[in-house]
């Protein structure tokens, strides 16, 4: 029988009515000819949206628990998560609902459950035995806080300590209270006359399970006798406890105190210590007591059969040590070694051969859970070195600024880089495997690469493997190599436009089937990558600099003097080639002292080494002109089949040959529009010799422009009729105000820099990042570094294609489309030197075709389609090795590059035509080419606006897939645009998720979720039935190691472990039951909710139908077995009352 799925009948309803609409829409916009004939084959059902995996260092940790059976660790955070890591590739991510900080975590170990304890003073139970795990009960305390949780192992009796000092005893198997209690007055009795303070520590004897060890904060440890119920010993010491630990043979512990002591006490010896060792105190000579240190906040105490034993501690440094980093110290026998982290430490463990208290422990490693990292120490090694991580956890080693996601990637790609990357990494790793290898890798349905780039706050770029949904890094690039650095902030040049990270990532552009690369910086830097196997040494690096200005101001500037073509200003902008020259100046300014022409980065000029892997093939600049600091850059696209980069800002756009090394194209983003500029503007500040007609702005902007029209200059252009005198004086008062003023717009706009670059990017992890990142502007582009620049259009799009540019085209030609936050499109053409060889000789001619297409917001993204409707993809070069033999004539080079085209309009007959796919930030339209007419309109949101368009290819088919601020994810079919998904995900809560949201091909999709988090998620059905299969297996049946020999001696005199029947001690028969009101057991959802979550395909149904008819049978047992006790208790109560009424039958009322 098929499932009623309400979603999709409403699916199918919405998909109706829009497309009555759009039958409607039709009518007023014709279609094409070849319009009806395109079958779109995606329905609402190859739809669902679920997440899938989550990676990267788990985001504010607190706790740590490792089950050293199943070898599986878990890490818990102060936002509820849990994350559970077991060999490489097996990872899994759950969440507490109520979000509160995990405080403990309690492996039953080997039995595939674990305990949590949250700061809001509930305890889970979950259920590992599941890929997708799930709780199975709760327990919330009511009238007490709980501090301190101890399962000890093969235990199904869970001791809690709280903060009023007592403890409970909890059944794991039912998880509710036992009656028995051990209260804090009766545990200290009268050694103390104070409250002791919370309990921070509990452990059993390890050789005697009856004798539980209790540490309270104050300093006051008690060894509490559980069948008499009363205190056996007491120990007090003068500063307070933070942990306490067991020698295995339970005749010593020790304890860590606050004011950086260890204190070993004899069980049976409470009076005083038998040591005190202030581990990193300065000793006195005198013999007075060394001076106090910080808290050592916790110590483990692990033994040795051949040597001494190992103690363990973090924290306990003295306090002249300032700005020493965090410290884990290992004393060993006589050895102290003192191991600094990069980070505060928040928990660690000793890993340890076997589970059992009161055996040798023999420690091999100890795991390190630090504020940022997770570290594995190798402590059978001399010198104790680290394990070679190998889960994903380096995302956020600089902050993550940008990153791009690619499915279905050339299958030779990953292979490419993961050898380039593997030189790359450090040496002096333990030779020892990876410690943690728990669990059994899923079954990878997916076979198609993957790979992530994340850009970074330090200039890196990071690619990574991120196929059949794990995650591992395979290169990393430095782009900050190609800079001077400046030593210290005195050294820096005043040309910077950001306080810090000047060098980070805003946009990557990545062509995967040519291997080029382009990003561009924060600093309005662009740098463009090739991809090679050899190391070369290059000479001199290849630079441009170009001049963006909006609307420049030339009136400092001398009439006869005009700056090189490479400089020009925006206003005569060339889009014929300049020919390659050598660096142009820079370090000049006006004569007012105001910088100009300086580019705000120090391109190196000594000779670069450029390891096998990306090397710089250009870096272009944008310069500050007159005193106003470059815009940063807001596109960016790169096509290696025409060896062309644009890029674009709130000032305009520039293409740049990078084959020639020379600036095509720089224009103002009003230049684009030639007469067709629906906008009436306002010059931002009038120029000197500019006539306030703005004749010169028409000079490049009549009709069908020709190129040698378009070299004049504004200011050399023809003289305006209404240039009065009094205009005159008018522009001279005017200059004088402008100059008067320009400080302090300057200043004004530095501090705005500032402000935004705060907004912007990240620069650290701190906690309150997400304070400042909550403020969004509904602008595309990233920085505010002038008074105006909101009220700017911004070219926000760019897209080379080959398409049917003028409704006259009957051939299609290669053009780059530009979009613009206002919503406009423009169409510039491209005319490229016919074959390889003269390609490097001959310009590239740029123009302007005047075709102008609108929609209602800022476009976001294009995309073309061909008649039959599928995805045109921009032409590419087949990637070859750049870096071949010096031998080997110029001209061999040449010939191996032959442009490729994917498109499938290279072989388009003439009468064929094309769509173009316009995603603004509220609508969008598939207009028809080359008539130029809308062939389908969709609104996709009219209170909100979408952050991220992406136009995919999903099951031989293309959609449109969006991601709306209100946090909405919609997919549309294409070219009709029918709506096909409509789910509720995320709300935009920062800055962050709209930096790093994308969509990929086949359904993937992928968000920062937390700056050190990245989680992936899929829009596919396909994918969504199949997860379940794809997922690994934490638990994986292992037997428990056998249990440690008493040896004979030890079982004549009765020496070994003595064991103790819980049972019988905080069974309800004998302690009663527990005050309902103390606290109140919740159900979990369980295994049922655990397999909803997994899974919703075939598969999902039949293992919750089977879950059900098992669940339908357990109940119809207990019903029949509550049958048969009510009719056994019937019989056995009519027999009752027939023997009652013989006996009484004959007697008279008063013999009663």
């Amino acid at each position: 029988m098929r499932k009623f799925n309400i979603r999709k009948v409403l699916d199918g309803l919405t998909a109706g009515s829009s497309s009555a609409s759009q039958q409607q829409q039709q009518q007023q916009h014709p279609p094409g000819n070849r319009e009806p004939e395109i079958q779109e084959t995606l329905q609402s059902e190859h739809f669902q949206l679920c997440k899938t995996v989550r990676h990267g260092f788990p985001y504010q940790p607190s706790a740590l628990a490792f089950d050293p059976v199943q070898k599986i660790l878990a890490v818990g955070t102060q936002t509820g998560a849990l994350r559970l890591f077991g060999r490489p590739g097996v990872e899994c991510y759950c969440q507490h609902d109520s979000g509160a900080a995990v405080i403990q975590l309690q492996f039953l170990i080997n039995e595939g459950a674990l305990v949590s304890a949250l700061a809001d003073d509930t305890l889970h139970l979950w259920n590992l035995r599941q890929k997708r795990p799930a709780v199975l009960h709760s327990l919330k305390f009511c009238r007490e806080r709980v501090t301190f949780c101890h399962l000890p192992f093969q235990s199904k009796w869970l001791y809690v300590g709280t903060e009023r000092g007592n403890i409970h005893i909890v059944n794991v198997e039912s998880f509710t209270l036992s009656g028995y209690v051990i209260m804090w007055n009766k545990a200290i009795e009268l050694s103390s006359k104070a409250h002791p303070g919370p309990v921070v520590h509990i452990s059993d004897n390890p050789m005697d399970e009856g004798k539980l060890l209790i540490g309270f904060e104050s300093g006051t440890v008690v060894l509490w006798d559980l069948k008499s119920k009363k205190a056996d010993y007491r120990y007090t010491y003068d500063e307070a406890i933070h942990s306490v630990a067991w020698h295995h043979e339970g005749k010593q512990f020790i304890c860590s105190h606050s004011d950086g002591t260890l204190t070993i006490w004899n069980v049976r010896s409470p009076a005083k210590p038998v040591q005190t060792i202030t581990p990193h105190g300065k000793q006195l000579k005198d013999g007075k007591k060394p001076e106090p240190c910080k808290p050592i906040l916790k110590v483990e105490l692990k033994t040795t059969r051949s040597g001494e034993p190992f103690i363990i501690l973090s924290g306990g440094l003295s306090y002249d040590t300032v700005g020493r980093r965090p410290c884990l110290t290992v004393m060993h026998g006589k050895s102290t070694a003192v191991l600094e982290m990069d980070y505060s430490i928040v928990d660690f463990l000793t890993l340890c051969e076997t589970p059992y208290p009161n055996d040798f422990q023999e420690p091999y490693a100890v795991v390190v859970l630090l504020e940022k990292d997770l570290v594995l120490i190798d402590l059978a090694q001399n010198g104790y070195p680290i394990f070679e991580n190998p889960y994903p956890l380096s995302i956020h080693e600089s902050p993550v600024t940008c990153c791009e996601y690619f499915a279905d990637c050339p299958v030779d790609l990953i292979p490419a880089l993961y050898s380039v990357g593997a030189r790359q990494k450090r040496q002096g790793y333990s030779k020892k495997e990876w410690p943690i290898n728990g669990g059994n890798w899923g079954l990878g349905a997916q076979s198609y690469p993957e790979i992530i780039i994340t850009g970074h706050a330090d200039g890196s770029v990071k690619f990574w493997d991120a196929s059949a949904i794990t995650l591992q890094v395979l290169y990393k690039l430095k782009t900050s190599k190609v800079f001077e650095k400046s030593r210290n902030k005195d050294d820096r040049q005043n040309t910077d436009i950001v306080d810090e990270d000047p060098y980070a990532i805003q946009i990557i552009s990545w062509c995967p089937e040519s291997r080029m690369l382009c990003i561009a910086g924060v600093s309005a830097h662009v740098i463009i990558y090739r991809f090679s196997k050899q190391e070369v040494l290059t000479e001199v690096i290849p630079m441009l600099e170009v001049r963006l200005l909006y609307e420049i101001n030339d009136v400092d500037t001398p009439e006869g003097e005009q700056p090189p073509p490479l400089s020009t200003p925006v206003g005569s902008s060339n889009p014929q080639p300049i020919p390659p020259q050598s660096h142009p100046s820079t370090s000049s300014s006006s004569s007012d002292g105001l910088r100009d022409n300086v580019p705000c980065l120090k391109v190196k000029n000594s000779p670069l080494k450029q390891s096998p892997g990306y090397q710089t093939e250009l870096v272009i600049q944008l310069v500050w002109v007159g005193g106003e600091p470059p815009q940063q850059i807001t596109s960016l696209a790169l096509n290696s089949s025409y060896g062309l980069v644009v890029f674009g800002n709130c000032n305009g756009i520039a293409m740049v040959d990078y084959l020639q090394k020379a600036v095509l194209l720089n224009l103002s983003t009003i230049e684009l529009y030639g007469s067709n500029d629906p906008y009436r503007r306002e010059p931002r500040s009038p120029r000197k010799s500019r006539q306030p007609s703005g004749a010169g702005l028409c000079d490049i902007t009549e009709g069908t422009v020709v190129p040698e029209d378009r070299c004049k200059s504004p200011t050399s252009g023809s003289s305006s009729p209404h240039n009065s005198d009094d205009e005159q004086k008018v522009n001279n008062f005017i200059e004088k105000v402008k100059t008067q003023s320009r400080k302090f717009s300057k200043m004004v706009a530095n501090d705005l820099a500032k402000m935004s670059r705060k907004l912007s990017l990240p620069t650290d992890l701190k906690p309150d990042l997400d304070v400042k990142d909550n403020s969004f502007s509904r602008s595309r582009s990233s920085s505010v570094t002038s008074i105006d620049k909101e009220s700017r259009e911004t070219i926000s799009a760019l897209h080379f294609c080959e398409t049917l540019t003028r409704k006259a085209d009957s051939s299609p030609s290669p053009c780059l489309w530009v979009g613009t936050t206002v919503g406009t499109a423009f169409v510039i053409t491209l005319n490229l030197p016919p074959g390889p060889e003269q390609r490097l000789l001959q310009p590239v001619i740029v123009s302007p075709s005047g075709t102008i297409l609108r929609l209602k917001g800022a476009i976001l993204r294009m995309a073309f389609l061909d008649a039959t409707g599928c995805l045109m993809s921009p032409a590419y070069e087949p990637w070859k090795e750049h870096n071949v033999a010096e031998e080997k004539d110029e001209k061999e080079k040449l010939k191996k590059r032959r442009p490729v085209s994917v498109s499938p309009s290279s072989s388009q007959e003439i009468s064929e035509n094309q769509y173009a796919v316009i995603c603004s930030e509220k609508q969008a339209k598939v207009m028809s080419l080359p008539t130029q007419s809308c062939a389908y309109k969709q609104n996709i949101t009219e209170t909100s606006f979408v952050l991220r368009g992406d136009i995919v290819a999903l099951s031989n088919s293309v959609c449109l897939a969006c991601f709306c601020a209100n946090g909405h994810i919609m997919t549309f079919s294409l070219p009709s645009l029918r709506p096909l998904l409509d789910v509720y995900y995320l709300p935009l809560t920062n800055m962050r998720i709209a930096r790093t949201f994308c969509f990929a091909n086949n359904g993937q999709a992928l968000y920062l979720v937390s700056p050190t988090e990245i989680q992936r998620l899929t829009y596919s059905q396909e994918t969504c039935e199949n997860l379940q299969e794809m997922l690994g297996e934490l638990f994986t049946p292992v037997e428990t190691p056998e249990a440690p020999n008493r040896g004979f001696f030890k079982g004549l005199f009765g020496g070994g472990a003595q064991s103790l029947d819980r049972e019988e001690l905080f069974g309800e028969s004998s302690s009663g039951k527990a005050s309902r009101s103390l606290a109140q057991h919740i159900p979990g959802p369980g295994g049922i909710e655990g397999v909803k979550g997994a899974a919703s395909g075939v598969v999902g149904e039949l293992a919750r139908a089977r879950l059900a008819l098992d669940e339908r049978g357990q109940k119809l047992s207990d019903l029949e077995e509550r049958t048969a006790a009510m009719m056994s208790s019937a019989d056995s109560f009519s027999k009752h009352a027939h023997e009652m009424m013989l006996k009484y039958k004959d007697k008279k009322w008063y013999q009663f």
